[in-house]
């Protein structure tokens, strides 16, 4: 596994090493030994989550909040999403900011998000599988979501047309401003 820095600390690209040949291919998505020794920490998953989704489809941005808060590895199994992650650390001197990767299927990238960190991402293919790892279970009562068009955090998405744009009820009704979420 290659690893490389992203412009905020603590969220990592993590490209798998694939052998393809005319059979198909192979790639190791994640060894625990080898994961934390690169993340810096020790991380342990307790939950994996998978949805599909649809182009236009935005979920986010989503976190939990307190003892429930959650890090996670996320990846694309079909199609490609562009993945975004938002410091919400107070402290961090990257607080506000985010990080947008693109993941697909054929990049076979994943991103390790950790605790402090809303999460969102934006179908761009037809389609999208997309999987994820999560190191503390989902706990309803602790669920906040910002909007996904916070102009404080000014997220470049690549689809901004309205009639193009899939968002579920809760995210639209239920997401705060940056400003009114509660922080790490």
């Amino acid at each position: 596994m290659n690893y490389i820095k992203t412009e905020i600390p603590d969220v990592w690209v993590c490209e798998p090493k694939v052998f393809a040949d005319a059979r198909g291919y192979f790639m190791e998505t994640w060894r625990a030994s080898d994961f934390n020794e690169h993340i810096g920490h020790e991380v342990n998953f307790v939950q994996d989550n998978q949805s599909m989704s649809s182009r236009g489809v935005l979920r986010g941005l989503h976190f939990q909040k307190g003892e429930f808060s959650q890090a996670k590895l996320v990846r694309v199994l079909q199609g490609t999403v562009v993945d975004v992650a938002v410091d919400l650390r107070k402290a961090s001197p990257t607080f506000g900011k985010y990080v947008m990767v693109e993941l697909s299927a054929e990049n076979k990238r994943q991103l390790f998000i950790p605790r402090g960190f809303a999460h969102g991402f934006q179908v761009i293919s037809d389609t999208a599988v997309f999987t994820y790892k999560v190191d503390n279970v989902y706990a309803p009562q602790a669920e906040c979501s910002i909007r996904y068009d916070d102009p404080k955090i000014g997220i470049a998405w690549p689809i901004t047309n309205p009639q193009e744009l899939l968002l579920s009820e809760k995210d639209l009704q239920h997401a705060v401003n940056f400003d009114e979420a509660e922080k790490f």
